[in-house]
């Protein structure tokens, strides 16, 4: 009989194998070379997706037309009072805009002067009208501060109070607020804890909003993309900045980063979390099954080697074709070694079997070639087209993955039929002692072929009671859901999607002017789903005229008072004292004996003015301190909002005007979602509404909403070309269309049966995982191909032959290299590796007991036909 190319191929490989492994070194040097040089994973999501579809050309345009919004870091400051984050905002925007060598921008698009300035214009009128009466009110108060701003003048105002108590004009419960706002602070202070009195929650009555509490800082930051994490030298930099301002919550102040850059940065150190422990146990346990099913290590080596020398070159190979790997195409590692493993395992099994059969070495590595060359042939291009049928659908993701380990199955192919029997060829492995077949498993072949309809009619009965399961697998398109929630970044960003005046789940939708984006404001702003419409129009206040007429009065009325003629100069410390004791006096007479909130606080207050009396100088300096730090700041904020001028499209601010007219005057609209804007079906709903009204809108809510529907497409798209190839090539190949059938038919039962216990278990499908189906799409093809051969030369009791332990203990491999993303830290790997898991075992359950069913036992006329 001729030697087919293959046994060519291979017998050249063992008469010259250090040839063969000279050229597979200097291959694998040359693809670590290019991989250390150009190894990066670009974890953007939103990249996953080819740039040709229409969502994504309308979120490219976006943000071409607005780049500064884009790539940029959010500095989220709350601070326990309005004033502690007015600070801790300044401080850091400061200290960050020294640093031009790091940051193009840094900004806060909330307290600027503009709104520090004009901010009463922007409440309603009733609103306006309330507030100022109540500034009105106050304006005994305000005017004995800005005269004598200091522990005097605040003491001497409280006294007034109580003097209107003791005289019957007041209540004592009117000044319950500034008695116990002033006794925390002192408390705090006496004890040499961080304290600050807040003049604005003072005023107000306490009744600061949570908005109040929060400032948010714009940073938008050089990257470098020459580093697997771009912006971690600027999120660094941010977060030692913090520190060294001493931001902490212990001082009142929590600064928290978030946007797209931290956030894609922590994701790559999620992925990288533990990944050089889990290779390590990975390789572990694969080099023990390798043991069990190889014994020798002049074979166990060989095959390793073969192994890691191809994935080497799929990753040099793989960088040069696609640039850069994505979340989905760095799955390629694991792939390459459940199948380029697979390729080696069959090799060398076959190879035992023919040694045990023939001592002599070359002969049983070219009988093996002989032997498994044609199934090997069938899967490798099988999976070819399987990975490459991926490559015209619009999921880039998986797009490029299909592409790299299409090119990695040639590799393997290849590395596996001929650098593998170099090594063996080297390192002489022992003959075989004993048949490497389990001849126990032939009572169960022989068990499933007396029972094939038993096993046929079991199997189609367990599909059909779980297609309900099948029609409610849910899909999960929301990225945030495929990140570790537990990292800064994706903890905040959720936590301010929850508040709908700062959720990031808005629509943008560009108009061609901003006449037109008004227009389309009101028309999206009258629908059920929308909460409210910004454009830069929102922010020229309506009722201008009658507002600064309000605010005018106001200024009028309160201009003796925060404009004083005279200040008196600081207090003593011995006139402090004297403030201080009269008081506590004052206090003690209020609150007398009675019982009551208002009482005890007064009672309280005078005790802890007592002690600062009886405290060193110092301490009672630092108490001073604590009270009036900030009254200075509330007192010339109060004589900013109060000389506030008309607003017109002129004299808005530029950075202002920037963020929503584009330098062509294209103008944007932000929608706002009504209800729990952090909720992935009102999401839903909202986008689907604002989408049927303006086409072009973008913003998370589409890109959800729509990434979904686009990887749906995908997969349906590449399933039905992936099976046409698959068929084709078996059926060229075969010549049989029952043979065909019987190789794709329990496959296809077998994903179907994964699904539906996905579903069962409650296990969404999503962007990261959905590669599971595919994936042992292409293993269960490798599989079947290999007992569809092996069947048809007329092997009977198959599960005992050695194609089966090979097969088992490949695909063991494959569930250690596919399993180990069970256990990333980040949840998208981590649900890729467990739909894996379970995709492998309806996969082996489908090749060990599903397929010898359909199959049953060898036609006569099969036999010889390999």
């Amino acid at each position: 009989m001729p030697k087919s190319l293959i046994e060519r191929v291979v017998t050249l490989c063992i008469r010259g194998p250090w040839l063969v492994i000279a050229v597979a070194s200097v291959l694998a040097l040359l693809s670590l070379f290019v991989a250390l040089k150009r190894f990066t994973i670009n974890t953007d999501t939103a990249r996953l997706i080819s740039p040709n579809v229409t969502w994504r050309q309308d979120e490219i345009a976006i943000d071409t037309a607005f780049p500064h919004r884009t790539a940029s870091i959010v500095a989220v400051v709350d601070g326990e009072t309005p004033e502690l984050a007015d600070e801790a905002a300044e401080k850091l925007t400061d200290a960050l805009m020294r640093h031009s060598e790091i940051f193009r921008r840094v900004r806060q698009p909330d307290s600027a002067s503009f709104f520090a300035k004009n901010g009463l214009l922007f409440l309603s009128k009733e609103e306006l009208a309330r507030t100022t009466e109540e500034l009105i009110a106050q304006q005994g108060l305000l005017e004995h501060l800005a005269a004598d701003p200091s522990l005097r003048g605040f003491l001497q105002t409280l006294s007034f109070g109580l003097q209107g108590v003791r005289a019957g004009q007041m209540k004592l419960d009117e000044l319950a607020g500034p008695m116990t706002a002033l006794s925390n602070v002192l408390e705090h202070a006496l004890a040499g804890e961080p304290a600050r009195l807040s003049w604005r929650n003072l005023v107000s009555g306490g009744k600061t909003g949570a908005g109040e509490l929060k400032r948010f800082i714009l940073i938008d930051p050089i990257l470098n993309h020459n580093t697997l994490q771009p912006g971690v030298e600027a999120t660094e930099l941010v977060r030692r900045t913090i520190g060294e301002l001493r931001l902490t919550p212990n001082r009142g102040v929590r600064v928290r980063l978030t946007g797209p850059v931290p956030i894609s940065d922590d994701e790559f150190g999620t992925l990288a979390e533990n990944v050089v422990l889990n290779t390590t146990l990975t390789l572990a346990a694969i080099g023990l099954i390798l043991y069990f099913a190889l014994r020798y290590g002049r074979i166990i080596a060989p095959v390793l080697v073969t192994l890691l020398v191809g994935i080497v070159v799929t990753t040099g190979v793989g960088l040069l074709v696609v640039g850069e790997f994505n979340l989905i195409s760095v799955a390629f590692a694991a792939l390459f070694v459940g199948l380029g493993i697979d390729f080696g395992i069959q090799f060398a099994m076959r190879y035992r079997a023919e040694r045990y059969a023939q001592d002599d070495l070359p002969t049983a590595l070219v009988t093996a070639a002989r032997g498994v060359g044609r199934s090997l042939t069938l899967a490798a291009i099988s999976l070819l087209a399987g990975f490459f049928s991926f490559l015209p659908t619009e999921f880039r993701g998986v797009s490029e993955l299909g592409l790299i380990a299409g090119l990695g199955m040639v590799i393997a192919y290849v590395a596996n039929l001929t650098l593998l029997p170099a090594l063996i060829t080297v390192l002489r492995p022992l003959a075989e002692q004993k048949s490497i077949e389990t001849a126990s498993l032939a009572r169960l072949d022989h068990w499933i072929h007396d029972h094939r309809r038993l096993v046929i009619m079991t199997t189609l009965l367990a599909v059909t009671v779980g297609l309900p399961l099948l029609i409610s697998v849910p899909f999960d398109s929301n990225p945030m859901n495929l990140r570790d929630k537990r990292v800064e970044s994706v903890a905040t960003f959720l936590d301010l999607a929850k508040n709908p005046e700062t959720t990031p789940n808005t629509i943008d939708v560009l108009a061609p002017s901003l006449e037109e984006a008004e227009t389309l404001a009101a028309k999206l702003g009258a629908l059920p789903e929308v909460s409210r419409t910004m454009t830069l129009a929102s922010f020229i206040p309506d009722d201008q005229d009658e507002k600064l007429r309000y605010v005018g009065e106001a200024a009028l009325t309160l201009a003796p008072a925060l404009h004083p003629a005279k200040v008196m100069p600081p207090p003593t410390d011995a006139q402090n004292i004297a403030a201080l004791s009269e008081t506590a006096t004052l206090l003690r007479e209020a609150a007398g004996t009675k019982p009551g909130s208002a009482e005890d606080q007064a009672r309280r207050l005078a005790a802890v003015l007592n002690q600062v009396v009886e405290t060193s100088p110092s301490k009672r300096k630092a108490a001073e301190a604590a009270v009036i730090l900030d009254l200075p700041r509330f007192l010339n904020r109060l004589r900013l909002l109060l000389s506030t001028e008309p607003i017109t499209r002129e004299n808005l601010p530029r950075d202002l005007v920037a963020d929503w007219i584009a330098p062509d005057g294209r103008a944007r609209v932000e929608v706002f979602p009504r209800g729990g804007a952090h909720n992935d079906e009102v999401l839903a709903t909202f986008a689907n509404a604002v989408h049927a009204v303006a086409p072009h809108a973008t913003g998370t809510p589409i890109v959800i909403v729509e990434s979904g529907r686009t990887v749906v497409r995908a997969f349906i798209e590449a399933a039905l070309f992936s099976l046409v190839a698959i068929f084709l090539i078996l059926w060229v190949t075969l010549r049989s269309l029952r043979d065909v059938s019987h190789a794709l038919g329990p496959l296809v039962l077998a994903t179907i049966l994964t699904l539906e216990t996905a579903s069962l278990l409650g296990l969404s499908l999503n962007f990261a995982n959905i590669i599971a189906l595919p994936l042992m799409l292409a293993v269960g093809v490798a599989f079947h191909i290999y007992y569809i051969i092996a069947w048809r030369a007329g092997v009977s009791d198959m599960l005992a032959s050695s194609l089966t332990r090979a097969i088992f203990f490949s695909a063991l491999t494959t569930g250690i290299a596919f399993g180990s993303l069970c256990f990333s830290s980040h949840p998208g790997t981590a649900s890729m590796g467990l739909l894996l898991a379970l995709s492998l075992f309806f996969t082996l359950l489908s090749a060990f007991i599903v397929v010898p069913a359909f199959l049953g036992p060898p036609h006569k006329s099969d036999e010889g036909k390999v």
